[in-house]
């Protein structure tokens, strides 16, 4: 199978299709609405012309970034996507953040060795925790 990247923010449509697909949670087509325009950085993973996975980074551009929406659909996982998109995200974070901006990501159980590969590491008590809320 032949992948390819596009520097891109997803549709609404594939932006909920392929959080559903992937086991992520349903967000509204009026959040995603909202949402996906104000993205920093955003790409999609075609298969046949077809989107398969997605990886966003928001945040406000200087202090703060956090990558969201890593989803790549069941039959394309462990192929190696996940990486492509996070080599595009990591890649635009070095040439775009400044010195001293913060990266965040909320990740699922298990996926920190994927995540480390690339940098990143726990919060850990008591210096730090993460926490969240959801509006429902």
């Amino acid at each position: 199978m032949a992948y390819e990247l596009k520097e891109e923010i997803p549709s609404i449509r594939d932006y909920i299709d392929i959080r559903l697909k992937a086991g992520l949670s349903r967000k509204s087509e009026e959040a995603a609405s909202i949402g996906l325009p104000n993205s920093l950085y955003g790409v999609v993973i075609y298969c046949d012309n077809q989107p398969i996975a997605i990886g966003r980074i928001i945040g406000d551009g200087g202090c703060f970034f956090e990558i969201t929406d890593m989803a790549v659909i069941p039959e394309h996982q462990k192929k190696g996507v996940g990486k492509m998109i996070m080599d595009a995200l990591v890649n635009y974070l070095h040439e775009n953040a400044p010195k001293t901006a913060y990266v965040s990501l909320m990740a699922d159980h298990g996926a920190a060795d994927f995540y480390a590969k690339f940098g990143f590491t726990y919060s850990e008590l008591p210096k730090s925790s993460g926490m969240y809320m959801r509006i429902k």
